[in-house]
């Protein structure tokens, strides 16, 4: 209206000022669309929602506004002809009248399903994605916009975790004044830490919908508390196994660790540190478990020499494998550091101590890798010295126990996956670009389908060896330097391990440039699964959703968000899961197929309020986690059942495994692997929690205020969730599952060497301490502590812990 700043309206008409001239005819348009909107629902009352995210910014507007309209509703109340009421309320105000309707008049239809809120009205299961305001506009690219940034959130998030559950372990444990300062201290970089995480959930951060120089300040920001977050992680670590004296100042000494991976500037991929192996002297490496359940996996750090050898905590020789790392860098694809890949088992919620040697005899030094590779062009790779390298043949397969992956020779890409029980699963993998015209941070508007990238591969190499076996490519494209490269990995981890069910895919994706342009690219996987265009995807990590495609809406409306996991399922019960280490976007356009777009880089601004495109692009990595798995009831399932499926045992494990990793510190010092090293291991649990059970978090919510509460207000806050897993895939060995908490679990007897006394229930955000507010009345005996959970639902909990006189 006249003498305001607004966009121009996207019809192009402006608004006319309403008058007593004119108040007829606008007040009869007016109430024409309310009448058109009315026809959508069963009542007589309808709720006109007025306004948008920048309206009402000054007084005068407002007042404007409210003039405007009341001059409508005078003339609309004031014609009983009209037959309406028209007024300003609030959400209270609507829900009231709402109700006081259904009382008079029963709206009950035959058949249906009704809520339990208001008589008469139906109850919804679901969500209201995907989102479309007008015409074929579905909000379904933010799914996978700044996917970089996507990606430190869920760092971010896992390091913080962390780092509380590191706080807690130290305070109660320790518990002396030294140990006490350590925190203290930190407590204000820690509520800076908690506070740019919670800043980047904004509708504008974690979705990459925000200007570039918001997006440089949250990214700043989320780099900032991470590097607080590990330097206080590798003070702690010294707190907890003793490597100081009481009486040394850990808040003021440097540390004796340093954490193994590093990012050098807030949009830079982390950097492995390099381990220097030392003659005669060995270097610590030390890992924090933050999960319930003890990990044994392979793990991976990288050293400056290949002849290395693993020692226990104890001495004891670790067997260990060692490769060349690799780079997204065509014709130059080896860094000249090398891989060392070794077994661990590291306690839950513990920490255990690994060293890396050279120099000492008494342990065969690590298995180097065999190296078979394909080079379209010979001047395009050289073996790396210390290896043997073996053109390979024309199957180009790797295996473990478990499982054997068979690629194509000309692409690198997987095609099939046999199992140790004898099926096969066809995975006709690609990599594909949509073009757009319309695309923009929040829209997805392809033109047509997606069209395939990859000619054929310039490289591709295998690594084998005892404990992980890879195949790496780099593909030809059209372009010079291609977008992607892509590995596939497999351990060798032990029976019954997590880690040997797991495929792990990796894409390195560089989409900088005006090349790619309004380009968007995604990663098929075209499975032998019977899914009719049915898949299941997850909602923020917490339950599944069933999505369906719809004909009658375009592809972009049949897209998803994937925060951490999609899966299809066949009639036969054979299901084919991706874990994701961050939030993406995924579909089902075809029989068998899952589609999950990796990258998008967009020049227009799609008019939904971010004034420009999305060109800041930056050099990310993409890991899933693939698990395909088999039912273990012979009864067809029906894909037409509108019921969500939940993930399995094993899968819940693997998704843990993948987005709480556990954490590396190196040690900055040798030490003489002639003297044996006292055994620096932390083990705080009594037991590994049950398998179902997730610590959601363990911390002290005010560490700077912990020595001033009173002695019967608990001090720490230990939160659970239960996770609800389906019976059909009940392959308990398979996860390494000893038990379920389908009884009580006993907050008492949790941990070893500390008491834990005086547990309280509390709300999640632990702000209401009333048990029958709260409603776990029935589900916690406080005298004993015992405590039961339903599957999905999360407790919170108060509680004190010291150590026992």
């Amino acid at each position: 209206m006249r003498g305001f700043t607004y966009e121009m309206c996207p019809w192009k008409i402006d608004p006319v000022e309403t008058s007593p001239e004119n108040v007829k005819g606008r007040a009869t348009l007016l109430l024409d669309q309310y009448r058109k909107k009315s026809t959508l629902y069963r009542t007589n009352t309808l709720l006109v929602p007025l306004g948008d995210d920048f309206r009402y910014v000054t007084i005068n507007e407002a007042e404007t506004q409210f003039r405007n309209y009341q001059l409508l509703f005078d003339y609309i109340n004031s014609n009983p002809s009209l037959n309406a009421e028209v007024k300003f309320g609030t959400l209270d105000d609507y829900f009231r009248v709402l109700r006081d309707e259904a009382d008079r008049i029963n709206y009950s239809r035959p058949g249906e399903r009704g809520s339990n809120a208001i008589g008469g009205f139906p109850s919804l299961a679901g969500d209201f994605f995907t989102y479309s305001d007008r015409e074929k506009d579905y909000w379904s690219g933010y799914y996978v916009s700044r996917p970089f940034f996507k990606a430190v959130d869920r760092v971010f998030e896992s390091t913080l975790r962390a780092t509380e559950m590191m706080m807690a372990l130290l305070l109660g444990y320790c518990q002396r004044a030294p140990c006490e300062k350590l925190p203290m201290g930190f407590s204000y970089k820690l509520a800076a830490a908690r506070r740019n995480l919670a800043l980047f959930q904004h509708h504008d951060g974690v979705t990459g919908t925000a200007k570039n120089h918001v997006v440089r300040d949250y990214g700043l920001r989320m780099h900032t508390s991470l590097l607080d977050l590990q330097t206080f992680m590798s003070k702690g670590i010294e707190a907890l196994l003793g490597v100081r004296h009481t009486h040394d100042k850990f808040d003021q000494s440097p540390s004796q660790f340093e954490p193994e991976q590093v990012r050098s500037k807030y949009d830079a991929l982390p950097v492995h540190k390099v381990v220097m192996a030392a003659d005669r002297a060995a270097r610590s490496v030390i890992f924090f478990n933050s999960l319930e359940q003890t990990r044994e996996e392979v793990v991976m750090v990288v050293v400056d020499r290949p002849n290395v050898k693993v020692f226990g905590s104890n001495w004891t020789c670790i067997p260990s494998q060692v490769s060349p790392e690799l780079q997204h860098d065509k014709g130059n694809y080896f860094t000249g550091r090398h891989r060392l890949h070794f077994k661990v088992s590291v306690p839950a919620m513990g920490l255990q101590t690994y060293y890396i040697s050279s120099g000492s005899s008494r342990c065969p030094s690590a298995q180097p890798a065999t190296l078979k590779y394909f080079s379209k062009s010979n001047t395009e790779f050289s073996c790396p010295a210390s290896y043997v390298c073996t053109e390979v043949g024309k199957t180009v397969e790797i295996k473990n126990a478990r499982q054997r992956l068979v690629f194509d020779a000309k692409n690198g890409f997987l095609k099939s996956i046999s199992h140790r029980n004898g099926f096969e699963n066809v995975v006709d993998e690609g990599i594909s670009m949509y073009s757009s015209s319309g695309s923009g941070a929040y829209l997805f508007k392809p033109i047509g389908s997606a069209k395939p990238i990859v000619e054929s591969s310039m490289v591709i190499l295998v690594s084998e060896g005892p404990l992980m076996q890879e195949i790496y490519s780099y593909p030809e494209t059209v372009w010079a330097s291609s977008p992607v490269s892509h590995s596939t990995r497999i351990y060798n981890s032990g029976e019954n391990t997590i880690q040997e069910f797991v495929i792990e895919r990796e894409y390195h994706v560089e989409f900088i440039g005006p090349k790619f342009d309004d380009k968007e690219l995604v990663v098929q996987f075209q499975t032998n699964i019977d899914n009719n265009r049915t898949f299941f995807s997850d909602l923020n990590g917490f339950q599944m959703s069933r999505r369906e495609y719809y004909d009658k809406i375009p592809l972009q409306g049949n897209y998803y968000p994937m925060p951490s996991l999609a899966f299809i399922q066949g009639s036969n019960g054979r299901r084919f899961s991706v874990h994701s280490r961050q939030s993406l976007g995924t579909a089902s356009h075809r029989d068998g197929l899952l589609e999950i777009m990796l990258e998008r880089r967009l020049t227009k601004d799609d008019g939904r309020g971010l004034g420009q495109g999305v060109m800041d692009n930056r050099a990310t990595n993409v890991v899933f986690h693939i698990l395909v798995e088999t039912n273990i009831s012979a009864t067809t399932v029906s894909m037409m059942n509108p019921l969500p499926l939940s993930p399995s045992l094993l899968s819940h494990c693997v998704g843990a495994h993948l987005n709480f990793p556990m954490h590396a510190f190196i040690g900055k010092k040798s030490q003489d692997i002639s003297v044996p090293p006292p055994l620096k291991s932390f083990s705080p649990l009594a037991a590994p929690l049950p398998c179902d059970l997730h610590v959601v978090s363990f911390k002290v919510p005010r560490p700077l205020r912990y020595t001033l509460s009173p002695s019967d207000d608990p001090r720490f806050v230990l939160v659970l969730r239960r996770l609800h897993w389906d019976t059909l895939y009940c392959h308990r060995d398979r996860s390494g599952c000893t038990n379920l908490a389908e009884d009580q679990v006993n907050l008492f007897n949790m941990f070893k060497g500390i008491e834990v006394s005086n547990i309280r229930p509390t709300s999640l955000n632990l702000l209401h301490d009333d048990t029958d507010a709260v409603g776990y009345t029935e589900q916690v005996d406080v005298q004993e502590g015992d405590v039961v959970i339903s599957p999905r639902e999360i407790q919170a909990y108060k509680l004190d812990i010291r150590r026992p006189q």
